[in-house]
């Protein structure tokens, strides 16, 4: 199930962590490569490169956000190309950054995110179900409300996937969202009372 409708700025807890426990660490790194699985019609990886953008300077031509959905719809990659999105997704954005990486698009109440961003995300349909990454050696997975609609024994071999597909590296998920029993092994909680791991092995 794909979840298609959500914002800019969502998950304001996530995107701090990543900014405060993530990205110290990636500014060392010659490249960067991050997956969000589950990604919609791109509000979240583009927030997300937006994050890394105001934290990581010019470090963050190193970035590729490898954004993949089952998308049903076959609308995702479009939108996400075109990065333009309608007022009532962009408004919770703030002010200086909105004004920093958005613009007016052709049609009405419209926003057209900067081209140094687009840059930095590439969309790819892929069913987690089917168990194949789209990359190994990455920096971060995020997942969020993808993994609660999987049945337990599904869920943990999405997360075993994850695991093997991470070099070093974080997953983030949702805060609702707690890891299986039998995948605490595989994660170390970087922070108490927080959805944000570190691979473990």
């Amino acid at each position: 199930m794909a979840i298609a409708f959500t914002y800019f700025f969502r998950d304001m807890q996530t995107l701090e962590m990543i900014r405060d426990y993530v990205i110290p660490e990636l500014r060392s790194r010659r490249y960067i490569h991050i997956w969000d699985a589950g990604c919609a019609m791109g509000p979240e990886p583009y927030s997300l490169a937006i994050v890394l953008r105001e934290n990581m300077g010019m470090t963050f031509r190193n970035v590729k956000i490898h954004a993949t959905d089952i998308d049903n719809s076959n609308l995702f990659g479009d939108i996400i190309k075109k990065g333009i999105y309608p007022r009532e997704m962009v408004q919770r954005i703030p002010e200086p950054i909105f004004n920093k990486y958005f613009s007016p698009a052709d049609e009405p109440d419209h926003f057209r995110i900067s081209d140094e961003i687009r840059r930095s995300v590439e969309f790819t349909k892929n069913d987690l179900l089917n168990l194949k990454p789209i990359r190994t050696g990455l920096n971060l997975i995020l997942c969020k409300n993808v993994l609660l609609h999987f049945k337990e024994e599904e869920r943990i071999e999405v997360l075993k996937m994850f695991h093997d597909s991470l070099e070093g590296g974080y997953f983030a998920t949702e805060q609702t969202q707690k890891i299986p029993l039998e995948m605490q092994e595989y994660f170390e909680p970087v922070v108490a009372n927080a959805q944000l791991y570190r691979k473990v092995g």
